[in-house]
């Protein structure tokens, strides 16, 4: 896949770090641009941004209509078939993101990749199965996907990614499209890979709310003070 569109969100002085910021289902890169602003991030932390567009194509949940997805949904059956195509596919596009933030001179050492719903499974899925050692994970309201895969890819693994690596994981404890169930058997499975996460629910829906922007907020501060001058 080629790289895709992005929405960017540039720093007053020079970057010295990323969040690659995936969206869900049928939104856009612009979806979660209003909210850097709010979590308040001090001038001595200049983070540059990143929200990709998700390809447009057909979605079988919802009737073969054309949307932005970063992979096809054929139901909300957590035993039923998944898109491994394009799961796959998405998170390639995902390191090429990675690494073009290395030519700009950001280090994946620096760069935390970040999604929500559908957006937060490609940053799962991309995340845990890359070498190079990342600054952070981030998942909101969603899931692990292909889950018969993950003990060879990840937990047998010497070459996935580091098991210090910080992890913050929300979700609604009124999600109607994906059930908290699901978001807390992913927390389970990372942690039985042996990763520290830092697991969330909030009284909501499938939707983001102010404690979990403050949340996200002291959790990137935690994440990127190491690396300020």
């Amino acid at each position: 896949m080629p790289l895709p569109q992005t929405v960017e969100i540039e720093p007053a002085g020079d970057a010295i770090g990323a969040v690659i910021w995936l969206h869900g289902l049928g939104a856009d890169g612009h979806d979660f641009e209003p909210i850097v602003p709010e979590l308040r991030l001090p001038g001595s932390m200049p983070l540059r941004f990143v929200f990709p567009h998700a390809p447009v194509r057909p979605v079988t949940l919802n009737g073969g209509m054309k949307m932005r997805a970063w992979y096809d949904i054929f139901s909300l059956d957590r035993s039923g078939r998944q898109d491994e195509q394009g799961i796959r596919e998405s998170a390639t596009s995902l390191v090429k993101l990675i690494e073009r933030e290395g030519d700009r001179g950001i280090g994946s050492d620096r760069i935390v990749v970040a999604g929500f719903s559908q957006g937060g499974a490609i940053a799962m899925h991309g995340a845990l199965r890359y070498t190079p050692k990342l600054a952070g994970l981030m998942s909101l309201s969603s899931w692990l996907p292909l889950g018969d895969a993950f003990a060879s890819e990840v937990i047998d693994n010497p070459g996935s990614q580091s098991r210090d690596l910080p992890v913050f994981m929300a979700h609604g404890t009124f999600d109607p499209v994906l059930p908290i169930a699901m978001g807390r058997e992913s927390n389970n499975a990372l942690q039985s890979a042996g990763y520290q996460v830092e697991w969330n629910e909030y009284p909501m829906a499938h939707a983001v709310c102010p404690e979990e922007i403050r949340d996200i907020r002291n959790w990137l501060l935690s994440v990127f003070a190491p690396a300020q001058p």
